[in-house]
């Protein structure tokens, strides 16, 4: 792709501004949209929400879950995980580049295999965002929950929520702030479980000791085993993702967006296979955790096994900290794609508002708090079938999206495209996704099919209406 002064005049947006973010303006006004959102974001602040969003110890939430699924091999897990997610990441980027606009799946598809797909790839990746903040405020009372048992979920869940609403709504420059700073405490976190695990490794605690069992056990693993495992470990990468939702707010454009999604994806998951593998090695031999609260918690254990009580409460505090830095990039995330089909009058006319000295689309914030308030209660007590209706609605927004760098690059046939990234990868890629989504759990793909047949409904009464799914004039 063309990203210098050439870019803009081949996209007929001219010269480059000389002001912050003139030349990404310039792309957007080239597609036919205004710039409405603030252009306040550097590259280091994509990388931070990123980062924040996939959450640098996001494992220890889902710990018990993968290692239950995979009978102990939860670093294997994560290290396939980083496979699949990459070249999920380049068809990212190679949209990116293209169509440097708010709305991720759903704009990128709309535009590269037409305006039907891309409603209902963007309905489907929905599935994932409105959950996403449902299951951090959901995963994060249950910590406490289990630290505090005489302090119920319910309560908890409406304060998380109304103070992750506040942040939003207070702009994107209070929220890069947020994340800076919860960034730093989940770093803190990280190197004292590293230190601890070291130290304890050292020491034989627990009988921990050095073994590639977490990695690979010979004669018990199998593909199945671990993709099966992966479409629920696979909710600890999504994040990278939602660095697209924010192209019409970064002042580089979609070249920051690419560079930050690359980054923090495999920041991330080095630290994922890392944190996992020593945090095997102290339960080697460990039966299953109990199904619930037990396996959902599983990590604290660990804690506590490293550090004894006190490390366990400090996890548990910094880790909910952390998870609720992720909410609040997920209910920004969540917005914009609101936002994204809303102005193409794909949704609802008054979510595509843009507040005015705040510049965030403030409708939008607002009618995600209010879904995730109801489907954080129906969820409170099912902890990882959430999980997994969650990472299925974003596998299938990735399939959609592998599909339409297929289809917009002609198979890498067209003009200035390339085989290998705009052919070979996505194909690889959507085998991949497609594997993860097949060792899915039956409950989230029932979830998951009533979702998108929902969209389908709404679609068709759409056209029935005679607004159809038509992007901005010109386009």
């Amino acid at each position: 792709m063309i990203d210098s002064e050439e870019g803009a005049a081949a996209r007929g947006a001219g010269p480059r501004d000389a002001t912050p973010g003139g030349a990404a303006t310039a792309e957007l006004a080239a597609l036919g949209y205004k710039q409405e959102l603030k252009r306040s974001l550097s590259l280091a602040d994509l990388v931070v929400w990123g980062l924040l969003f996939i959450g640098p110890i996001a494992p220890t939430s889902v710990f018990g879950f993968v290692y239950n699924l995979s009978h102990g091999m939860p670093a294997l897990v994560y290290a396939v995980g980083l496979v699949a997610m990459l070249f999920t990441a380049l068809s990212y980027m190679a949209m990116g580049r293209e169509f440097p606009l708010s709305g991720s799946v759903y704009a990128y598809v709309a535009r590269g295999a037409g305006e039907t797909v891309g409603f209902m790839a963007g309905w489907a990746i929905l599935l994932d965002y409105v959950l996403l903040p449902t299951l951090v405020y959901v995963g994060t009372a249950t910590a406490f929950h289990v630290l505090f048992p005489w302090l119920p979920k319910t309560p908890q869940i409406l304060a998380f929520l109304v103070v992750i609403t506040g942040v939003n709504l207070a702009g994107v420059n209070m929220a890069n702030w947020v994340n800076r700073i919860m960034l730093a405490l989940n770093v803190v976190v990280l190197a004292l479980i590293l230190v601890l695990a070291a130290v304890g490794l050292s020491r034989g605690t627990a009988g921990a000791h050095f073994s590639v069992a977490p990695l690979y056990q010979p004669g018990v693993v199998t593909p199945k085993l671990i993709f099966g495992a992966l479409s629920l470990a696979v909710l600890s990468f999504l994040g990278f993702d939602a660095i697209s939702t924010l192209a019409e707010e970064a002042r580089g454009g979609a070249k920051d967006i690419g560079r930050a999604t690359f980054l923090s994806l495999v920041l991330s998951a080095v630290l994922f296979v890392l944190q996992t593998y020593l945090a095997g090695l102290f339960v080697l031999g460990h039966p299953p955790f109990a199904a619930g609260d037990e396996a959902a918690t599983a990590f604290l254990q660990i804690a506590r096994i490293l550090g004894g009580e006190p490390f366990r409460f400090f996890v548990a505090f910094a880790g909910s900290a952390g998870a609720l830095s992720a909410a609040v990039v997920a209910q920004a995330a969540t917005a914009r794609i609101l936002y994204g089909m809303a102005r193409d009058g794909q949704l609802p006319r008054p979510l595509a508002r843009i507040s005015g000295a705040r510049q965030v689309p403030d409708i939008a914030i607002l009618a995600i708090s209010l879904v995730t308030l109801g489907t954080s209660l129906f969820f409170q007590n099912l902890l990882q079938q959430l999980t997994a209706i969650v990472t299925c609605g974003a596998m299938l927004g990735f399939l959609a999206l592998h599909a339409s760098v297929i289809i917009h690059f002609r198979g890498g046939l067209r003009p200035g495209a390339n085989l290998v990234r705009h052919l070979a990868c996505p194909l690889i890629g959507a085998a991949i996704i497609g594997y993860v989504l097949w060792n899915t759990e039956t409950l989230a793909k029932a979830v998951a099919g009533g979702w998108l047949a929902l969209g389908v409904a709404i679609a068709v009464t759409l056209r029935l209406t005679g607004r159809g799914l038509k992007l901005q004039d010109g386009l």
